[in-house]
């Protein structure tokens, strides 16, 4: 499995961050590889939750069932399973007035298309799409503090 990872500050407490982790339609706003919800468990994520999401990768539309290992205000963890696994992990602690987030995501293929498709995963997140993730998460928390 192939590993990327990046941090950043946001402004707001880790409990604000989650509360945005956790948000379907916000998520879809900032995730860095682009998605729709297709089912979910309740309203939100939360630890035991499942989803059903889809979205396109190299070209071809994929779905992958979505379930969230854990959901706390230290941590968001969540693997998703399709044509390609991806492991995710969102770590954050209190940094002041803000919370320092650490990122992980892990991606692995498995066949000819698993691989492929790992490959265009690996290269958008290559080419920074976990750091501009970090970039809107960081845009979003300045209204969600606001309110």
């Amino acid at each position: 499995m192939t590993s990327w990872r990046s941090n950043t500050t946001v402004p707001g407490s880790p409990t604000d961050v989650l509360e945005l982790l956790t948000e379907p339609q916000a998520i879809a706003r900032w995730a860095p590889i682009p998605f729709r919800v297709v089912a979910l468990d309740g309203a939100r994520l939360r630890a035991g939750s499942r989803a059903r999401v889809a979205g396109c990768l190299a070209g071809r539309s994929v779905e992958f069932d979505v379930e969230v290992l854990d959901a706390s205000d230290e941590r968001l963890e969540l693997v998703a399973q399709g044509p390609i696994c991806i492991d995710v992990e969102y770590r954050m602690r209190p940094a002041g007035r803000s919370s320092e987030i650490q990122a992980s995501i892990g991606v692995e293929g498995r066949g000819l298309f698993g691989r492929v498709l790992a490959k265009a995963t690996e290269a958008l997140l290559a080419g920074g799409a976990l750091r501009m993730s970090l970039d809107r998460l960081a845009r979003e928390m300045r209204p969600v503090l606001a309110a």
